[in-house]
This record gives C-alpha cells, structure tokens and sequence, in this order.
C-alpha cells in the first residue's frame, strides 16, 4: 500500500489533530449492520427467548412465591430462601454449601428442591433452628412432597413455606 492509501475498517493518523476512519464498504458489513449519519455502524442482533419449556414458573407464579418468601421473612424475622435445581453427586453438602452463602445465614432457612434427584432439604441457622424445630421441617418437607408428587411444584412450595413460617412463630422482639 501506497502513502495516504488505506483499507476500509482501518485508521489513519492526521499529525496530531485527530484521526480519520475510512468506513467499510456497505456490502463489507455483516447482515443486519448499517453506517449511521454520524459515520457508527450499528448493528442488530436476533434475541431468542428461553423457551416456556425451559422455565418451572411463569413470571405470575414467580411474583407469588416471591411475595410468599417476602411475607414468611416479614412475619418471623427469619431469611427464607428456595433453591430449585440440580444438587449435584452429594446433595447435602451442596445445600449447606448454598446456606453458608446466604446473608445472615444464623437466621437463615433454606429450601432446597432437586426435582430430577427426587430431594427436597430444609436447613436452617443456628439461630432459626431455636425456632425451627426439625420436627416442624420434617413435617414441611412431607408436605412439599405430597404436592410434588401431584405435579404441584409451585403449590409444595407455598404450603411449605407457609407451614415453616407458621412453626416459626412471629418475629421476636427485644426490649
């Protein structure tokens, strides 16, 4: 190449007040990008959407058991968190794996649900298992499972939840 010639795409240097870009060719684009007025290509790209298959919930089902998880923590003053999926080869370890993770885990409760390893955890802090008494976890969980079993995965989980926050009593106060 000779002085001054250039290829598209590339820059020039002007001595130092500024630097001019020799834009490619419109037909050097990749499909769907266009040079705008102001010389910046623009390109767009397909976005393709999870699938409905690939979700458990949809976005209704998703509010309700956020807020079923908001009111159960308001209520108790306890953390309660679900997780929902795979657990791994040693699913137990892995659920306190995913409790210590959790802000303020003492006051923490965790629901964890592998529906395709057929587990269901409860697993609570130091501080919620005061109130929280294993027995009253059992009892959720058996209840969790009734539902699962029916096909209910949204349903175990409220009614699990609800049963959890009700074992645990309303928030303590401290004078």
């Amino acid at each position: 190449m000779g002085a001054g010639e250039s290829t598209p795409g590339s820059t020039t240097d002007h001595g130092g007040t500024g630097t001019a870009i020799s834009l490619p060719e419109s037909d050097e684009l990749p499909s769907g990008s266009v040079v705008t007025a102001s010389g910046r290509i623009s390109r767009a790209e397909e976005y393709e959407e999870p699938s409905r298959a690939d979700q458990p919930f949809t976005p209704l089902e998703l509010s309700r058991l956020d807020e079923a998880l908001t009111l159960a923590s308001r209520e108790t003053g306890l953390l309660f968190s679900v997780y929902l999926g795979d657990l791994g080869p040693e699913p137990q370890a892995r659920v306190a794996q995913l409790h210590d993770e959790l802000e303020g885990s003492d006051e923490a409760v965790l629901i964890a649900v592998s529906p395709e390893q057929r587990v269901v955890e409860v697993l609570s802090g130091a501080d919620a298992r005061i109130r929280l008494p294993d027995r009253g976890a059992k009892l959720a969980v058996m209840s969790m499972v009734a539902s699962f079993k029916e096909g209910d995965l949204l349903g175990g989980l409220l009614s699990g939840l609800r049963m959890l926050a009700d074992q645990a009593g309303g928030r303590r106060r401290t004078r």
